[in-house]
């Protein structure tokens, strides 16, 4: 029963994470803690375990997702490289930081961080553009298949920050990543919608592979679970990754709103129960 749950639980989590760039994990965390966790369905699962899985399950929906991005032209190579290079040492610092996470601790700064994202994203229309990154940076430019043009860009030393931090909470969660970087290259950067998926997708493959390293390391893999989950989020993440060409910029974004809070409001409240 276990095998068909974490399946299922992969497919959606293919096609959610690279329908909205975030590699998955923000899919299959809540969903196999839920499951295995509090309905007892999945013996033997922990926070560690989750995460583990989870960074294993997103070097393949990367991978996937990035296959298909690239025949479509929405990865930005040069920009996914510089902030895998700024993500790898916080990734390293966050898989040794979950270590000491209980799981009632874990649901709540997961849901906490999922909260602020969708906040984010749902006051995006009321801020200013912060054209102050842009303005310093070199400009690149992305006309979108309705034809709209985007003008974006960014500081390599502000990348590097932002994605340390993004790196850290990747290894302390398991969460790719991506659903804190497409919200900050949508907001700070400038990036068109699905130009920041795409891109998103290029990262969280190479950083997954980082990822992997430590967690393989701690022990926190529970290999036979991988067995239902890889082949069901690879793909996931074609059938998400063709979704995404098909929807409007507007709708990805909301999608992506919806989704992160609703995983937050189910997280915080695990946690505070738990």
């Amino acid at each position: 029963m276990e095998y068909i749950i974490l399946a299922i639980i992969g497919l959606l989590s293919g096609v959610v994470g690279a329908l909205v760039g975030l590699g998955g994990g923000v899919i299959l965390v809540p969903a196999t803690l839920f499951f295995g966790g509090s309905l007892g369905l999945i013996p033997g699962i922990t926070p560690q375990n989750v995460v583990g899985l989870s960074v294993i399950m997103m070097i393949f929906t990367g991978l996937a997702s990035t296959l298909s991005y690239m025949k479509s032209k929405t990865v930005d190579y040069r920009s996914g490289l510089i902030f895998f290079i700024g993500s790898v040492p916080g990734t390293i610092l966050g898989a040794i930081v979950n270590k000491g996470l209980d799981l009632p601790s874990f649901n709540l700064y997961f849901g906490i961080l999922l909260i602020l994202l969708a906040t984010l994203l749902l006051v995006r229309k009321y801020l200013k553009p912060i054209h102050i990154f842009v303005d310093n940076s070199k400009k690149k430019t992305f006309i979108d298949p309705q034809g709209n043009t985007f003008v974006y860009g960014y500081p390599i030393w502000f990348a590097l920050l932002l994605t340390f931090g993004v790196g850290f909470a990747s290894g302390l969660f398991g969460i790719g990543g991506g659903s804190i970087l497409v919200p900050a290259m949508i907001l700070l950067f400038l990036f068109p919608p699905h130009v920041a998926v795409g891109t998103s997708m290029f990262m969280v493959f190479l950083s997954a592979i980082v990822n992997s390293v430590s967690h393989i390391s701690l022990g926190n893999v529970p290999w036979l679970y991988t067995i239902p989950v890889i082949p069901a989020a690879y793909i996931g993440a074609k059938i998400g990754a063709y979704l995404n060409q098909k929807i409007k910029s507007e709708t990805l974004v909301f999608a992506l709103r919806i989704i992160l809070l609703l995983l937050g409001i189910r997280s915080i409240v695990a946690g505070l129960l738990g």
